[in-house]
């Protein structure tokens, strides 16, 4: 029981396919209060850059609609007329607004998880129609957790307003019988330095819980060592098929290559422990070719073939040594051993009459 308990613990890193994986359905670490921290800095920005702005525009156009209003005449074209005015000033004036904040939450998003496009999450699951598992899911240490994080932030969101309101407190006394542009301006720069460290908090947060979120996403990924050794299966195949496969492909490689020997013009041997076909034909080959190399048994086999068809086998370790431990079969030797070679293959030539 030990035995499987350990095998069932996920202890081994997750793979780079089961990261892949998880990619594709969806599963990635990311944290909502990393796009919430970014909308709130953005409307810090919003408030302090672009507030005067729109403020002035604002004025504009009530003042506009002010004066002319004596002579307006109520009528239901006149109304759908002064709506369509008022939504698109409205609209024009509140456009930057919308299109930092779709910039800035793309950003968001893709800070943390890079380009993503996955319908999987999309595909229906009939599993989460299980009203146990729901009711499991709404009291999961995950949305506990949610829940505490939630209660936390706003307690802490509501504490630091709270505390700035209240230190300027004195100071709202004194707008009293103050111009209300004095008034309006004082209640914008308190609202810009509430604003200010409720960011400087949601960014905080937004840090640690993408740290928490990523930790996390890692423990999730973990896998087994049963789930790894399956995946290595799916990956590589089976090590017993893979190495039954290479072993028929041996073995069809040596029957090619003892094929090869009996038209060989020398086998140069150890004596006994390695064996090289070598063959030259004068005009078509650069330089004479390995045709087949073996060690042991194989080298055995080379020298009984060459022997049955009366291919010469000459001693000579050093040489032999060589030409198995560099040259392949099927690859011309190197011009080192040319020399030590064409010796070898004169000697051959001159034993069959040849030139």
């Amino acid at each position: 029981m030990a035995e499987e308990t350990s095998t069932g613990e996920r202890t081994e890193s997750p793979s780079a396919k089961r990261r892949a994986d998880f990619r594709k359905k969806g599963q990635v670490a990311q944290s909502r209060e990393v796009q919430t921290a970014a909308m709130f800095t953005l409307l810090l920005l919003f408030w302090m850059f672009y507030a005067p702005i729109f403020w002035d525009k604002l004025r504009e156009m009530l003042t506009a609609v002010w004066r002319t209003s004596g002579e307006f005449a109520v009528t239901a074209n006149s109304l759908m007329q002064l709506a369509y005015y008022l939504g698109a000033v409205l609209a024009l004036m509140l456009a930057p607004l919308f299109l930092a904040a779709l910039l800035v939450g793309f950003f968001a998003t893709f800070v943390q998880i890079g380009w993503l496009f996955t319908t999987q999450p999309l595909v229906p699951d009939l599993t989460k129609l299980d009203p146990i598992k729901g009711m499991g899911r709404l009291f999961s240490k995950r949305s506990l957790v949610e829940v505490i994080k939630s209660l936390l932030k706003v307690g802490l969101i509501g504490w630091v307003a709270y505390s700035t309101i209240r230190g300027e407190f004195d100071q709202a006394l004194l707008l009293i019988g103050m111009p209300v542009d004095s008034t309006v301006l004082y209640l914008a720069k308190t609202a810009a330095l509430v604003m200010a460290k409720v960011a400087a908090i949601m960014i905080a947060l937004a840090i640690l819980d993408y740290a928490f979120v990523r930790w996390e996403m890692e423990e999730k990924m973990k896998m087994t060592k049963q789930e790894q050794k399956e995946e290595m299966k799916e990956t590589e195949g089976d090590p017993h098929i893979k190495s039954k496969i290479r072993s028929i492909q041996q073995q069809m490689a040596r029957k090619r290559m003892m094929a090869a020997v009996p038209t060989a013009d020398v086998v140069i041997t150890n004596p006994t422990h390695v064996a090289v076909a070598l063959k030259y034909e004068a005009g078509t080959m650069e330089a004479p070719v390995v045709l087949a190399k073996g060690q042991e048994l194989v080298a055995a086999k080379i020298r009984e073939i060459a022997r049955e068809h009366r291919i010469p086998l000459v001693e000579n370790p050093p040489v032999a040594r060589l030409l198995h431990s560099k040259v392949e079969v099927g690859q011309t030797i190197p011009e080192e051993l040319f020399k030590a070679v064409a010796e070898i293959l004169a000697y051959v030539y001159s034993l069959q009459g040849k030139r």
